[in-house]
């Protein structure tokens, strides 16, 4: 063979070599490159794989075909955070055929999106059962609003299968009516680009799963299944690092609320991402007195740039009148309310006492005037709600005011010690014993004991009464299904109270402190059932911006400020006084 010859198989194989090594080249980096998505997607899915199918438990969840005639049933639910998850049921003869069916489903929609699955979580049906349409009905009629907690397949194959998190999350549950909202049903899975039905079937399965979610950290928690935390992650213990955390991301919540007046973005309804279009003075105050002790915890710039916005959109809503007294005026109602003036007492107060100022001393004193000018000075009892003209308009409204009026004088006795202000707090203590509020349940009620008792420490009467505003109360707050966040404001308002009474040597009379340290826990606990985790958040349409808040589950998951709130104001209390409540023999539960 010739030199030249030689030369020209050796340029061509050279230039073979190169044109597939250039192809390789290019089908890796550009046509097949994998997607950001898949590769985190099969990350958080392996995670779970390893969590979920090991022997443990596939002896618990493999031991039946939970799915009835489709066999096992996985559900995989993937979340980028800013739209409702979506959510893909796999089916088989054994767990990993069914997880694998699921997987493919997920694989196929990344393949064709730039979806970022930053939460991927996985439900394997452990239960089910099979219910007639009228039975499914009443069954829904007969459960509290958004707590029926089961999914629900409307064919024995499971080819249309809803997890409850999406039938809740999307409003496909009629409480109202019992059953299902055809419409609502068929307007989510259009959305998620599967078929509608027709009609509804005769018979219905409904199931529970044992469920795990992967974070956006990649790290696994097992979900609840069952009992009221169903679908949560286990927390324990909830100690105070823990009520810290819960009381800085709910607070930054509300600093996001925060709008150019200084006025709040009231409320959402988060299944829709529906602002509440409504607004309330007296729960501008309180959510105005939360910021101010998440500031307490941790000092920030841009946080007191927000109290000050919103303490001045608050004080130019206050009116005096003729005399000089202050009131607090809610403009769309054209009203004056007692727990209004007294809140906002309470918000100025505590910003003082923590900016170490005085400059709103004069107010405070003004608004006490306009709170003792509501009060009978004979009997204690408060007027409620005064028309824009000072005029009256309602004697009562709600127990609330009478709390918050009290409160606020204890606390201007605290700033000014002018002894007024503590004789009114007293008639209204006196008042609350005489008329027996204890039947009531309220937060405030405890908040003025626990004030008052810092200023009138050897009242045995008042210990008692604080007391026992809790103890006759523990079975049904320790019983509560719901969150119900003011209880644990009680509960540990009136654990302040009873620390002050032990240390002035008085002695509790017949005091449940084991069954009190108890329900404070469960408390603590159960108001977790209403926080945005991303399990809960993942299946609203909007799940990033209501994340790491608290809602109300029974009203739609309402969050709204005061909800959150109330929330803060409870475990601000549980974090300042962890370390002594387990002294005293508080226990995880």
């Amino acid at each position: 063979m010739s030199k030249d010859k030689r030369k020209k198989i050796c340029f061509i194989s050279t230039a073979a070599l190169f044109g597939v090594g250039a192809a390789i080249f290019l089908f890796l980096h550009f046509g097949g490159h994998t997607k950001p998505g898949i590769t985190s997607y099969k990350e958080k899915c392996s995670l779970l794989e390893e969590t979920v199918l090991t022997e443990e438990n596939e002896r618990f969840l493999g031991k039946s075909p939970a799915g009835g005639q489709a066999g096992h049933a996985v559900f995989l639910s993937v979340c980028n955070t800013a739209e409702r998850a979506s959510v893909f049921c796999g089916t088989g003869p054994d767990l990993l055929s069914a997880w694998k069916h699921a997987d493919a489903q997920v694989m196929a929609f990344l393949e064709n999106s730039n979806f970022d699955p930053v939460w991927v979580k996985a439900d394997v049906v452990f239960f089910s059962d099979t219910l007639e349409e009228e039975e499914f009905i009443q069954k829904i009629l007969a459960a509290r609003h958004e707590f029926y907690r089961y999914g629900v397949a409307f064919d024995k194959h499971f080819q249309t299968a809803l997890l409850e998190a999406e039938l809740n999350g999307a409003k496909i549950y009629d409480y109202d009516n019992g059953g299902i909202q055809i419409e609502e049903l068929n307007r989510y899975l259009e959305k998620a680009d599967r078929k509608p039905l027709e009609t509804l079937p005769p018979v219905y399965t409904v199931f529970r799963c044992a469920g795990w979610l992967c974070d956006e950290n990649k790290h696994v928690y097992e979900l609840s299944r069952d009992g009221l935390e169903y679908g949560r992650r286990h927390i324990s213990p909830i100690d105070k690092d823990y009520a810290r955390q819960l009381i800085v991301n709910a607070s930054s919540f509300l600093m996001d609320q925060v709008k150019d007046d200084g006025s709040f973005i009231y409320g959402i309804y988060p299944r829709f991402d529906r602002e509440i279009d409504n607004y309330n003075i007296v729960r501008h105050a309180s959510t105005l007195w939360s910021l101010i002790c998440r500031y307490r915890l941790e000092p920030e710039k841009e946080l007191e740039e927000k109290i000050d916005m919103t303490i001045d959109y608050m004080l130019a809503k206050v009116v005096y009148d003729s005399h000089g007294r202050a009131f607090l005026y809610e403009e769309k109602d054209d009203e004056i309310k007692l727990g209004g003036c007294g809140i906002a007492v309470v918000a100025l107060t505590e910003y003082m006492d923590v900016f170490q100022s005085d400059k709103y001393e004069e107010v405070c004193h003004d608004l006490g005037n306009g709170i003792l000018s509501m009060m009978d000075q004979s009997t204690g009892e408060y007027y409620h709600v005064l028309n824009g003209d000072f005029t009256r308009k309602e004697e009562f409204r709600t127990v609330y005011y009478d709390g918050e009026a009290t409160f606020a004088l204890c606390r201007l006795y605290g700033l000014t010690k002018d002894p007024q202000w503590l004789q009114g707090a007293k008639k209204g203590v006196d008042h609350f014993i005489q008329e027996d509020y204890t039947r009531y349940k309220d937060h405030w009620v405890a908040y003025s004991m626990n004030e008052i008792t810092k200023y009138v420490p050897d009242c045995e009467e008042y210990y008692d009464f604080a007391l026992k505003n809790a103890q006759v109360n523990l079975e049904t707050i320790y019983n509560r299904d719901t969150t119900y966040h003011t209880y644990l404001e009680l509960l540990m308002a009136t654990f302040e109270t009873y620390c002050r009474m032990t240390e002035h040597g008085c002695r509790p009379k017949d005091f449940d402190l084991e069954m009190f340290l108890d329900t404070i826990y469960t408390r603590a606990d159960r108001q977790l059932n209403g926080y945005f985790y991303p399990e809960y958040a993942m299946y609203m349409r909007n799940p990033q911006r209501i994340l790491d808040t608290f809602m109300v589950r029974h009203d739609g998951y309402r969050v709204r400020i005061d909800d959150v709130q109330h929330n803060i104001g409870g475990y601000y209390l549980y974090f300042k006084n962890y370390d002594k409540l387990v002294s005293m023999g508080l226990r995880e539960r």
